[in-house]
């Protein structure tokens, strides 16, 4: 199982399908499918957003068929994650956030943020200021997110691929537009 999620998150196709075989000949159709899935998210993530719903689809389609017509859409979801684009960026944003939470104090949600549908909501802050991005050019408005502790943090990092190089010029643009 190591040998094929390393065979896929290094872009190498032929070592994938031939542990996605030793894999079939043992058949634990479900560590497969976790494992595709996993990839997908893991490895794959933001530079092809796509692969975890195509992955899905052949993992689905695996499950409802059984073996032995599983293995067909099982190498279609191999062959696919091990050429497509890697980016390992979701996992570490979230790895990075999930280990403030356990090690610093990263204050109080700020108030303009919390809820505000309810009676009281007002009287104690809570909704106040808060900009509506939609009613904005390009549905940005800059407002403050995250605590006051930790306010500049940055968890999510760019990947050095197409999809998410296109999101992120994107971003400057419309941020750099709105000031």
């Amino acid at each position: 199982l190591s040998a094929f999620h390393k065979s896929l998150r290094g872009s190498d196709a032929d070592g994938a399908i031939h542990y996605l075989a030793r894999l079939i000949k043992a058949g634990d159709l479900q560590s497969i499918t976790r494992r595709l899935l996993c990839v997908a998210s893991e490895d794959v993530g933001l530079a092809v957003p796509q692969a975890i719903t195509i992955t899905e689809a052949c993992v689905s389609a695996a499950l409802q068929l059984g073996f032995p017509e599983a293995r067909i859409p099982l190498a279609q979801a191999t062959i696919y994650l091990a050429q497509c684009p890697k980016s390992n960026s979701a996992i570490n944003a979230i790895d990075m956030a999930l280990y403030d939470l356990d090690n610093i104090e990263t204050g109080e949600i700020p108030d303009h943020l919390k809820d505000a549908h309810y009676a009281g909501a007002k009287k104690l802050g809570r909704g106040v200021e808060y900009k509506y991005p939609h009613n904005f050019e390009n549905h940005y408005v800059e407002q403050q997110y995250l605590p006051d502790a930790i306010k500049d943090k940055k968890y999510y990092v760019h990947g050095k691929n197409k999809n998410e190089s296109a999101f992120d010029n994107y971003w400057k643009l419309i941020k750099n537009k709105s000031k």
